[in-house]
This record gives C-alpha cells, structure tokens and sequence, in this order.
C-alpha cells in the first residue's frame, strides 16, 4: 500500500472520507466497452436548443466575454425573477438572484452562508448527495429524513419532525427528487412550511427539476407560501430542462438582505459565472420554448414505456412524479444493487447506478435515467430482463 503523501497527512478535518470508489469502478468498466447503453447519469441526452448555441456565439462574436457583476448579467437576473414569477407565483426582484455556477455552487454558497460547525441540516432522502458534502465542509452534520417506496418516496412530515433537535439549522426539500422523481404533494409542502414555522428552521427549497412534472401531479414552490420566503432559499437553474448541463447555470433566489451578505463570498468562489452562458441561459429563458416541450414528450414517452417495462419484468418503483428518474426495487432477484449494477454492465453493457449512491442504506434499489432514445431504452430493458431471467434461475 502506497504511503501517504504529507499533503493527505495534513488534510483539514473538514475534508471526510467520501466514498466515489464505486462510481469510478463503473465508470471504468463502461471505458473498456463497446456500445454501453448509459442509463446511470442525470445528463440529458438532447443537444441544447438551437437558439441558445447562437446566442453564446453571438455574445462571443460581440466580445461578450469578460468578467460580469458577481450576482450575475442584470438582463438574466430580470429574467429569471420574471420566469419565477410567471411560472412559480415566487415574488424575487432581480437583486434578489445570485446567477452560479450551476446549483451546485449555490448549494456550497448556501452552506458557507448559514451552516456552522456542529448545525444539523435535514436533507429530504434518497438524496443527491452533493448536499452531504458542503455540509461536512461547513462542519455541519446532515441528517437524513427517509422516504419510502409505499408512499412513492413523497416525505412525510412526521419524519421530518421527529428528526428535529435543537441542532437543527435547516432543511433541504428536493422537489422533484433526485434519485426517486418524487414529486412532494402541495399539501406535505404546506405542512413542512408549518414545522419550520413551528421549530423556527430554515428551508432550501431545490426545485431544479421542477419544470419537469407529470400530468397527474402538481409542484407547489415553498417560498410562494405566507411567510416563507423570509425563511427560504429556492435553488433553480438551466441544467436539466434546457439540456445544459455543461454550461453551469444555476441560481439561488432568497431576500436582499441575504443576498448582499453572499455577494462577497460568490465572488471569492469563481468571481462569475461563464458570461458566455450567461447569455445562453439569457436565451434559453427568453427565446423559443419549443423545443424544450418536445424534449418533455419524449421523457414522458420513455418514461410511460419503462413503467409498463418494469413491472412486466416484475419490478416495483415510487411514482416518478416528475424529473427524468425511476428508482427501482430489485430486491426480487436476490441480488444487492452494488452486484446487479456491476453484473448488469459488465454482462450486458447496460449501466444504471444503485441507491448505495444516494445516501441509501438499503441496497434494494436502483436509479434508473431514462436519458436514452426510446429504442435503446427497450433494447436496454430486453437486455435487464435477459440479464434478471439468468440470475434468477441460478437460485
């Protein structure tokens, strides 16, 4: 075994062991492969729209490319506070936007901004385990609440309670969820508004996903609530409805006084985000929306297909009321998701990614993206069930 360098030696304690070692190892075995069916990722598999491209390359053509303010271009900041307004009834001014790089940023800036060492922070799970890490940066403690398959992996605002101590800084509600696609009713909203009212905690409210709802289930913005935007952070940004995931355009929307106090720290993270994508997202949010609707067709095709395909396959799943995900119960082939997730890719060439990943301590489950063409994903779904038949009949 290799010694340790005198750099890990001296690491900062804020710095805990996170465990990526499996991810790596799968995605190592998809690199020595042929034709793998990716259905692990959460990366859109459609090309930005048109009319964004052209509009990076016209900003560069414009010499669009120096520094911008830190809290983002006023003309995207105008934007998106109207887009909040017109689709979510969320009241932000401009100046109350900070445009990052990507959400992830504005989960670190959050974090920096309210978590000290030894808070606890409540983090809705299943989770994308992002919010894990920034916590521990901060020297705080997350603290999961469960949700589970027999209620479609919706909270439950008794979890959430019992959870609170006097620790308790804040709570992160990820609507729609990553990994599970839940999509929290209005009504659990309602109730969670009134425990943080209750226990005077503070709410992050990522709503990343939240263009993406299926008919049958409806959003509901925990900051468009009386007296919840003084205590909320709503997250939001171009990623995943735009298919712009490499751009890196996120933003976080919270009231001014909170906003002026984070200027400073946002620009110590990356001064802006890319101006050029700022110009893209500008696009995006004021352009065409075209082309987004038929990207949402197509995710609620596949995702009508695969439903039908998993059970027919004899699999179980919580509703995905919304994003682009189904996270699967595979506990029936007597296989844990580490095991089915390798031998699947390495048998098949298919790769999806176990619930281990997301901060699940059972290893029932699968998340499976469907980010692929409709042909692939049923000729992926054959290959699944090819792949559970084999297993099965050895037992």
């Amino acid at each position: 075994m290799a010694e340790h360098s005198l750099l890990v030696d001296r690491l900062a304690p804020r710095i805990v062991e996170e465990d990526g070692s499996f991810r790596t190892r799968m995605l190592n075995i998809a690199a020595g492969m042929t034709n793998v069916i990716a259905m692990g990722r959460g990366d859109p598999d459609f090309h930005t729209p048109p009319h964004i491209v052209a509009a990076a390359k016209a900003a560069l053509d414009a010499n669009q490319h120096h520094y911008t303010g830190p809290t983002g271009l006023p003309a995207l900041r105008d934007a998106i506070a109207a887009n909040l307004r017109a689709d979510y009834n969320l009241d932000y001014a401009a100046d109350e936007i900070i445009v990052t790089a990507g959400v992830q940023e504005s989960i670190m800036l959050c974090m920096l901004g309210l978590v000290s060492p030894g808070d606890e922070v409540l983090i809705t799970s299943p989770r994308f385990t992002t919010y894990d890490t920034a916590v521990h940066l901060c020297g705080g403690i997350p603290i999961p609440v469960p949700t589970h398959e027999k209620d479609d992996f919706a909270l439950d605002p008794a979890e959430i309670e019992k959870r609170i101590t006097p620790r308790t800084r804040l709570f992160v509600m990820v609507s729609p969820n990553n990994p599970t696609g839940a999509v929290t009713p209005p009504a659990v909203i309602r109730q969670i508004a009134a425990l943080a009212e209750k226990h005077d905690i503070l709410l992050i409210a990522d709503e990343i996903y939240a263009k993406l709802i299926y008919p049958g289930n409806e959003h509901l913005s925990l900051a468009s609530l009386p007296g919840m935007k003084a205590r909320t952070i709503t997250l939001n940004g171009f990623s995943k409805t735009y298919a712009m995931t490499g751009w890196r355009v996120g933003y976080m929307a919270a009231p001014l006084d909170f906003v002026e106090k984070l200027t400073e720290p946002r620009h110590t993270l990356s001064i802006n985000t890319c101006t050029i994508s700022q110009y893209a997202a500008l696009a995006a949010l004021t352009g065409p929306q075209d082309d987004m609707a038929r990207m949402f067709a197509d995710y609620a095709e596949r995702r009508d297909y695969l439903m039908g395909a998993l059970t027919e396959a004899g699999l179980t799943y919580g509703h995905p009321g919304g994003a682009f995900y189904i996270y699967t119960n595979i506990s029936s082939t007597g296989m844990a998701a580490p095991d089915f997730c390798e031998g699947l890719l390495r048998e098949t060439g298919v790769m999806v990614f176990p619930g281990t990943m997301f901060g699940d301590d059972s290893t029932d489950y699968i998340r499976i993206s469907y980010l692929q063409p409709l042909p692939r994903i049923r000729e992926a779904m054959g290959l699944i069930g090819d792949f559970i038949a084999a297993h099965r009949s050895t037992k």
